[in-house]
């Protein structure tokens, strides 16, 4: 808001109703004459270009009102170009949902792991949107962001079985998925099932081990098994891989291989939580109380791995349009010939754009998914599958930059009603 306006006090919203499905919509008033897309039809409309009266007592900038939640179409800032800027807050759509299972499923296990792990809620949603998907996230943060803490709080909340793995330049193969152990009283070889033989394995600064101990996840990551000696043994389902590594630090690390990244289905990164969330951790976490009587004590079980599972299968009946499959394929195609990328995204990026995508919206509480799942999942999905050319690199351009630059050049699906 400029000077004029702030000594006026002329609010810098103003509302309009929305030409295609006549919902009422407040967007910024210096995006006056811009193009943009209805959050509710998804049709894509002029705003207007004289600047309509202020309705009465619009909130000014730090003052904004919070939606009404049982208000059937909340008045919702919209976005000045076609799409919302990749990584936007949910928050900021129209409440479309239905009190569904799923939702209520999902706000409860969010509610329930806030207890003991404050903030990073991109963090949270992504990794729940993966285990629900099927998928496996890598974690990029500084240390003492509570990493640990959080799977350990999540695997309370789940109900599911937690392993660690400590990545080190020592670490062997055998180590990760077990090895036959000779047994003296049988006279044969038995197999001890290694630290992957759980639900929710974090392994913990996983660029510190060398590729041959990398390949060892290959398998189990993509296919939920483990084969040793041409035996192959089946992990329990759910199956999530946290894998975590640090940004800044590289000496004694190894860069993980494109295969081992590929597998990942998103690449979430966790950053310094804000200063009202630290003061909540120092409060939480400042005394002496002992961490696994705080999970058992104040954390309850919310659901179950069969629960789990089932719910994973009936996300797949998620309706996603043809018209938003193609979106998503001219998404990933346009990464393979963007300028700034040497290397672009594989069709894996694509079905866990989709699969990711039918997950959000069954935790929003719909049936269906829509162009704003697939933007605000497409940075995760994105970021660790794309290669900056050594221009780019040398130019120190960022990657999440380029991609949110890419997808506002395709054009979104319009609504069919």
């Amino acid at each position: 808001m400029n000077e004029s306006q702030a000594k006026h006090g002329t609010p810098e919203f103003f509302e309009f109703d929305c030409p295609s499905c006549n919902t009422r919509l407040k967007v910024a008033r210096a995006n006056a004459g811009k193009q943009a897309r209805c959050p509710h039809c998804q049709a894509v409309v002029d705003l207007p270009h004289e600047q309509p009266a202020a309705v009465a007592g619009t909130p000014t900038q730090g003052t904004r009102k919070a939606p009404d939640e049982n208000a059937e179409h909340p008045n919702t800032p919209v976005d000045s170009g076609l799409t919302p800027g990749p990584g936007e807050n949910p928050t900021k759509r129209p409440d479309t949902s239905r009190d569904t299972p799923t939702r209520q499923l999902y706000l409860k296990i969010t509610a329930e792991i806030s207890k003991l792990f404050v903030g990073q809620e991109e963090l949270v949603q992504g990794t729940l949107v993966a285990l629900f998907s099927g998928g496996h996230v890598l974690i990029e943060s500084v240390p003492g962001l509570g990493k640990t803490l959080f799977v350990r709080t999540l695997a309370q909340v789940l109900g599911c079985e937690f392993g660690r793995i400590q990545f080190t330049a020592d670490l062997m193969p055998s180590d990760v998925t077990g090895a036959p152990i000779y047994n003296m009283k049988t006279q044969e070889f038995d197999f001890r099932p290694g630290p992957v033989f759980t639900q929710l394995l974090l392994a913990d600064e996983i660029n510190r081990s060398p590729a041959k101990t990398h390949a060892a996840l290959l398998e189990i990551m993509q296919e939920k098994n483990v084969t040793v000696d041409g035996t192959t043994h089946q992990l329990a389902p759910p199956f999530l891989v946290m894998a975590t590594q640090n940004p800044i630090e590289s000496e004694g690390t190894y860069n993980l291989p494109e295969a081992q990244l590929d597998r990942f289905m998103f690449k979430l990164v966790a950053n310094y939580p804000t200063e009202e969330q630290e003061v909540n951790i120092l409060q939480l976490h400042g005394g002496q109380s002992d961490l696994d009587e705080r999970l058992s004590d104040d954390i309850q079980r919310i659901t179950n791995p069969a629960e789990i599972v089932d719910i994973t299968r009936k996300n797949s009946t998620v309706t996603v349009d043809p018209s938003l499959v193609d979106y998503i394929n001219k998404i990933v195609r346009k990464t393979r010939t963007w300028p700034a990328f040497y290397m672009g995204a594989s069709p894996r990026a694509g079905i866990a754009l989709i699969q990711g995508a039918r997950t959000l919206a069954a935790f929003h509480g719909r049936d269906y998914a829509v162009p704003d799942d697939v933007v605000e999942i497409s940075l995760s999905v994105l970021r660790h599958r794309v290669m900056l050319t050594a221009e780019a690199e040398v130019e120190g351009q960022n990657v999440d930059q380029l991609l949110g630059d890419l997808i506002r050049t395709v054009e979104v699906p319009r609504s069919k009603n």
